[in-house]
């Protein structure tokens, strides 16, 4: 592994990480119209003016969409000079990398219906978390740590469930912290009903972690504990102060940081 590969891996990985959280202030903002129905164009031009607030803070997404495209790529076409593994996961990211772009065409075509804003972030997360393990050089290495397949999976579930949350508008339906609306069990109907669920999986997750961190004793684990408490305190100002939009991005971003400590310090 080229000391090139490792360093153009952590700047795909590094941009991947950036574009989850732009979209996050497109969805945010209220901006994933902001090009219109256009697509790979922008409103129909290649350099739309930028005139509105909406119109530039979703053509910055797809700038920087383009960026990590570009260095997937370029990370797939170094990694045909190098062995075999490296080739495997650089063409794995190439390959999610065209699902993902495929995915954003079809969410804007079709004026953002839910389930693909879920599978386009879904897409993104397994495109950085194989960016990451890209990174590290992982593949094969005697020093890599055992994957712990309950975590990843319970970590990539509570993510995708927090996205669905946020995009039935679901973020409002429970009131308070760390009950909702200060019952156990919501009764509030079913957009409650699916907070309560993404609140559960991350107390399940939080649980978990301290379980493993205590149990490993690894120094990746206990960084994955303070950012998992991180994104509870996050959650929970976000809830309790009515859900502000910086708010919502930075749990966002903690969220997307701990999906990735998760990754690196269990693969």
């Amino acid at each position: 592994m080229t000391r090139r590969y490792t360093l153009l891996a952590w700047t795909a990985a590094a941009a991947t990480y950036l574009l989850i959280v732009l979209g996050a202030v497109v969805r945010i903002t209220g901006s994933g119209m902001g090009c219109g129905d256009h697509w790979p164009l922008c409103n129909g031009h290649l350099f739309p003016p930028l005139d509105d607030v909406g119109t530039v803070i979703e053509w910055s997404h797809r700038l920087v969409a383009a960026l990590v495209s570009a260095l997937v790529v370029a990370l797939a076409l170094y990694a045909w000079r190098l062995r075999h593994e490296a080739r495997r996961i650089a063409y794995t990211a190439l390959g999610l990398l065209v699902l993902q772009v495929l995915l954003g065409a079809i969410t804007v075509k079709l004026a953002l219906p839910p389930w693909t804003v879920i599978l386009h972030l879904g897409t993104a997360m397994v495109l950085l978390a194989t960016l990451l393990v890209a990174a590290r050089g992982s593949v094969g290495a005697q020093h890599a740590a055992p994957l712990h397949v309950p975590l990843l999976a319970l970590a990539f579930v509570t993510v995708l469930l927090g996205a669905l949350t946020a995009n039935l508008g679901a973020a409002a339906a429970c009131t308070g912290f760390p009950l909702c609306n200060g019952e156990i069990w919501p009764s509030a109907g079913g957009l409650a009903l699916v907070q309560w669920v993404h609140r559960l999986l991350a107390y399940t997750l939080s649980g978990y972690v301290v379980w493993w961190a205590v149990r490993s004793r690894m120094r990746g684990a206990w960084g994955v504990l303070a950012l998992v408490a991180l994104q509870v305190a996050v959650g929970a100002a976000t809830v309790l102060l009515g859900l502000p939009p910086g708010l919502q991005a930075a749990h966002v971003a903690v969220g997307a940081a701990v999906w990735a400590g998760v990754v690196l310090a269990t693969r």
